[in-house]
């Protein structure tokens, strides 16, 4: 692999697999940096202030939560406290492993942003259309990356108007629609957003299944928007993200649980911690593969490259002063003699000395 591209990033999402326990979530830390994992992904919210209380679930979280409830109940069970967030973030940096968190609301981001002082935000696809919450984190300064699940294009580029904006420090307490898009119409604000921001495709269903995973959408995004696109698998396997790999994804971001088994939301489309070691161990093989795209012999071939190749050699005897024919010159093995390439200019030659048959042609 090229030594001048940068590791894919692997992101552990914990999520909420956790279940609301410190102890589960502290256990995932563990997990995750034994995996391999470069970065370990938690949320950051108030139910409160994320969702009301009459809104409901969505089918697979009613389903994978064998209850009725409402999204409001579950997310409350689901809340880390701000003590929490700061003993992972210990335990992560004893552990050697990035800690990185979602923020769902304007108090968690800037918990987040002013007391936790994280360099990279994550927003969820949720958080698409949320401009309040995408601007506040764009004039921090902070590095952002950003999922981009049940959204077509120009939703996308709205999102990308917003942080254009506010990276750029010239949109003030109160900006409106049309400062957005002056924002991303202004080729220096866009410029802003490198270095910046980094999106993930991804397909907003647990699990996805295969044939609505569009991994392709990525090559798309990457030349809408000039900007590194990452993957955020929730197929069930490893596969997907593997293959993300191998089209370019600069971020693999998967669920990781203790025990698919678990009730909760996303349990059932996440790796257990095996699993998920493995699928770490094919993605840095698959980089190792890529390599640098130039097509060149490889080191390693060098010894089989005289063995395989071919060279012109003497069929039969060949005097000194005999022209060399289609009777008495052919190719074999090894290629550590004149190329066949060779083969018909040698024809219009005649031999410089004599020649035993199978002998390598050497003038």
């Amino acid at each position: 692999m090229s030594g001048h591209k940068p590791a894919v990033e692997i992101i552990a999402e914990a999520g909420v697999n956790h279940n609301g326990s410190l102890d589960l979530a502290c256990r995932l830390v563990e997990a995750a940096a034994h995996a391999g994992a470069d970065t370990i992904k938690f949320q950051t919210f108030k139910a409160a202030a994320l969702v009301t209380r009459a809104a409901r679930k969505a089918a697979y979280q009613a389903r994978e939560t064998r209850e009725s409830g409402s999204q409001f109940d579950m997310l409350t069970r689901l809340e880390l406290s701000d003590h929490a967030h700061r003993e992972l973030m210990a335990l992560c940096a004893a552990r050697g492993i990035r800690f990185l968190s979602s923020a769902f609301d304007p108090h968690s981001l800037a918990f987040l942003l002013d007391e936790l002082a994280l360099p990279v935000i994550k927003f969820g696809s949720g958080e698409l259309g949320n401009a309040p919450l995408l601007y506040q984190a764009a004039r921090s300064g902070r590095r952002i990356i950003l999922s981009s699940g049940m959204a077509p294009l120009g939703d996308i580029e709205r999102a990308l108007g917003v942080l254009a904006l506010g990276y750029s420090g010239q949109g003030g307490e109160r900006p409106r629609r049309s400062d957005f898009e002056h924002a991303w119409a202004d080729p220096a604000q866009r410029q802003g957003l490198g270095g910046k921001v980094v999106l993930l495709h991804c397909t907003s269903q647990y699990p996805t299944p295969y044939d609505a995973v569009n991994l392709r959408a990525m090559d798309t995004l990457r030349a809408a928007f000039g900007l590194p696109v990452g993957y955020s698998d929730h197929t069930r396997g490893t596969t997907i993200s593997e293959a993300a790999v191998a089209r370019g994804a600069v971020i693999i971001e998967k669920h990781l649980t203790l025990d698919c088994q678990m009730e909760g939301p996303d349990h059932s489309a996440s790796l257990e911690p095996d699993k998920f070691a493995c699928m770490v161990a094919n993605i840095r093989a698959i980089e190792a593969a890529l390599g640098d795209g130039i097509k060149v012999p490889s080191p390693c071939e060098l010894d089989t490259s005289d063995v395989a190749k071919k060279s012109l050699v003497a069929l039969q005897p060949i005097a000194a002063g005999e022209g060399f024919s289609a009777d008495n010159l052919g190719v074999k093995r090894p290629g550590t003699g004149v190329s066949p390439m060779a083969y018909w200019e040698y024809l219009e030659r005649t031999a410089r000395r004599a020649y035993e048959a199978d002998d390598l042609i050497d003038e």
